[in-house]
């Protein structure tokens, strides 16, 4: 798609609200700005280019993107932006619901952030993913001020975060069901029952902490004190994670999905407990022999996708066996094993 191709788009479909245009190398600043221009009602637009050196930040452009008096969703990826921008749709007063700020947006600061969520409070779904300059002291603002409406949050690969950044999410966003924060990179000084002493926060259901080399049994068995209605947890490639996993399956009733890939130090020995609601189990290059998994298959009947890759412990013959108790995975699921 080029800029002629998109401003025709615009220009002829009278009732488009929705737009999603990713790695158009050939669409430039002014090609997109002359295109929002003919359609002042799009609700949402959804942006990259093929590389992260375009700048998006021109005075035509800001003019026509805030011109869009009802955009609820915003994508920006792959971009050269400012602060400007983001000043420039906080003084619009944008009705934004959907924000997002992808891999290697770049050109803007904390100042412009902080601006814009102080005027656009109504953000349900925030995505700062590889914003390097996020630390922990401005999770806390931002959450303590402005996100009260908040409902999922990607803060993945924000390398000067820690988890005291999930600790103050969970505190000061009551509506907050899913937390990506996918390599962090460190754990905070901070004692392991720091969160406990804060009570229980019963509106997470979804946890995606994989990449956290520093994540260990210990940490997660708290989590499961005070996150008690989790669905799903995504621990993959956390490579302290062991066999304390038994003990957050036992503590994690509510749970339906379980992504373990490339956690080693797996094997689940000792799961002689019924596991009622678990879906999806990801065990993919775990060291779970099918012996074991035979015995689990007993006690987490309703098992419907079962991920087995590079499971050297599992032979084909014993993934038959393990289907005979699988009863849900055998006629209506999916098995994947190499």
């Amino acid at each position: 798609m080029n800029n002629q191709s998109l401003f025709h788009l615009f220009n002829n479909y009278k009732q488009l609200e929705e737009v999603t245009i990713f790695k158009c190398g050939e669409v430039t600043s002014a090609g997109l700005a002359s295109a929002l221009r003919k359609r002042p009602t799009l609700m949402s637009l959804s942006f990259s280019t093929m590389k992260g050196n375009k700048v998006f930040a021109a005075s035509h452009f800001i003019d026509s993107l805030v011109s869009l008096k009802g955009l609820n969703c915003l994508v920006l990826d792959y971009l050269k932006i400012s602060d400007e921008l983001l000043y420039s749709i906080a003084r619009e007063g944008l009705p934004l619901t959907r924000f997002v700020l992808g891999q290697l947006c770049s050109g803007h600061s904390y100042d412009g952030i902080f601006y814009l969520l102080s005027k656009c409070q109504r953000i349900h779904h925030l995505d700062l993913q590889n914003t390097n300059f996020l630390n922990d002291q401005h999770v806390v603002q931002l959450s303590s001020s402005f996100l009260v409406e908040l409902v999922s949050i990607n803060l993945s690969h924000c390398c000067q975060l820690t988890d005291s950044a999930l600790f103050a999410l969970v505190r000061n966003c009551p509506s907050l069901s899913e937390i990506k924060m996918v390599n962090i990179w460190s754990k905070s000084g901070e004692n392991s029952d720091s969160l406990v002493k804060f009570g229980v926060y019963p509106q997470l259901k979804s946890l995606y902490l994989g990449h956290n080399s520093w994540l260990s049994d210990e940490s997660v068995i708290m989590f499961a004190s005070v996150f008690p209605n989790l669905q799903l947890l995504d621990l993959n490639n956390c490579i302290r994670i062991s066999e304390g996993i038994c003990e957050v399956l036992r503590k994690y009733c509510k749970l339906r999905h379980l992504n373990l890939t490339l956690c080693s130090g797996v094997k689940l020995h000792g799961i002689n407990f019924v596991v009622p609601n678990l879906e999806v189990l990801n065990l993919s290059y775990t060291n779970v022999a099918h012996e074991t998994l035979y015995v689990f298959s007993k006690n987490c009947r309703g098992i419907l996708q079962l991920l087995l890759d590079g499971c050297s412990g599992v032979t084909k013959k014993g993934v038959k066996h393990v289907l005979e108790n699988y009863t849900k995975l055998r006629d209506h699921g999916y098995l994947h094993s190499m």
